[in-house]
């Protein structure tokens, strides 16, 4: 046949066309990025981390929701080996929350990090990998020794390597009540999911009174204790909400996120959204250190609170 072509034309042919079309953007789907959600309590187990009758937890579930809102993927797991598994590496981020020490088994019993996998974590946060911090992710790997008297010393430089790269670490909270409706000063009205949010934010939870901060934090939202009761709060407005980079990896915190019902909050939720985005380079932030002009008593620690009739743990 007078038209067929060899083999070797139809690659030349073909490679030709090839450079001369030009592939429109989007015209392959993007891969979509993958979270991981860790949710292992080696201390106090709150009850939006736990599994009942088989069914996901209330934070499991809200993320999951985020992601498909968002366009990310999700998985769970309380077992603290993923962090010595290849698996761990195709992350884009990792969402805590969670307690205590994690090297070991603790209270929900499942399988704890190892310290080698502790460190894979923070190594891999300095190289680029998301860190989503939420509420009592603050309440983990305490600076030892973890008791009493040493919650309420401010131990800078020589906290723990994870509490340094959370950016703070928590102390205690109210008693009596435990659950406070106060407001929240919104520092960074353009982060996202803020938008359109007015300050103060009045919202209702269990609030954490926090310590060592680290002084690059580009604060979201601060604490307003004017009018709040108890010890734990008797010091000047502090960060409840921030954003710092550790290395490559960018690290956000929010202690909100006790209460379950917060779970479903428009205002929680696309704070968290926004969070999870911005970790995911999905989103941007400008993050300009703002912790001194925002919070300039932010150092203050409260005075310790007087311990409970029960034998229970400072933590929760």
């Amino acid at each position: 046949m007078r038209n067929a072509l060899t083999r070797r034309q139809f690659v030349k042919t073909g490679a030709a066309a090839g450079a001369a079309v030009a592939v429109p953007d989007g015209l392959f789907a993007q891969e979509k990025k993958s979270v991981l959600v860790f949710t292992k309590s080696s201390g106090f187990e709150h009850d939006v981390v736990k599994v009942n009758s088989g069914k996901p937890s209330i934070v499991e579930q809200a993320v999951r929701s985020l992601g498909t809102r968002h366009g990310f993927e999700v998985s769970a797991t309380k077992d603290g080996r993923i962090f010595d598994s290849d698996k761990f590496h195709e992350y884009a981020a990792v969402v805590f929350f969670t307690t205590g020490d994690l090297t070991t088994t603790g209270t929900d019993k499942n399988p704890p990090m190892s310290r080698e996998g502790k460190q894979s974590l923070l190594d891999a946060i300095r190289s680029g990998l998301g860190f989503v911090g939420v509420h009592a992710a603050a309440d983990t790997f305490h600076t030892a020794p973890d008791t009493e008297e040493n919650r309420y010393i401010a131990h800078g430089e020589e906290s723990d390597a994870y509490v340094r790269m959370l950016g703070g670490e928590f102390i205690t909270h109210g008693r009596t009540p435990r659950l406070q409706t106060t407001n929240l000063i919104v520092n960074d009205p353009k982060f996202p999911g803020l938008e359109g949010i007015s300050s103060p934010a009045s919202f209702n939870d269990e609030w954490y009174s926090l310590k060592d901060f680290r002084n690059d934090l580009h604060v979201i939202l601060t604490l307003d204790t004017r009018g709040m009761t108890g010890e734990a709060y008797q010091r000047p407005p502090y960060p409840m909400t921030w954003a710092r980079m550790e290395g490559k990896g960018r690290v956000f915190y929010t202690a909100i996120g006790d209460r379950p019902e917060n779970w479903s909050s428009p205002f929680f939720l696309n704070l968290l959204g926004g969070g999870i985005r911005w970790t995911i380079a999905e989103a941007q932030v400008s993050l300009d250190h703002n912790l001194l002009e925002v919070a300039p008593g932010f150092a203050k620690i409260p005075p310790p609170t007087p311990k409970p009739k029960s034998n229970a743990s400072p933590a929760q």
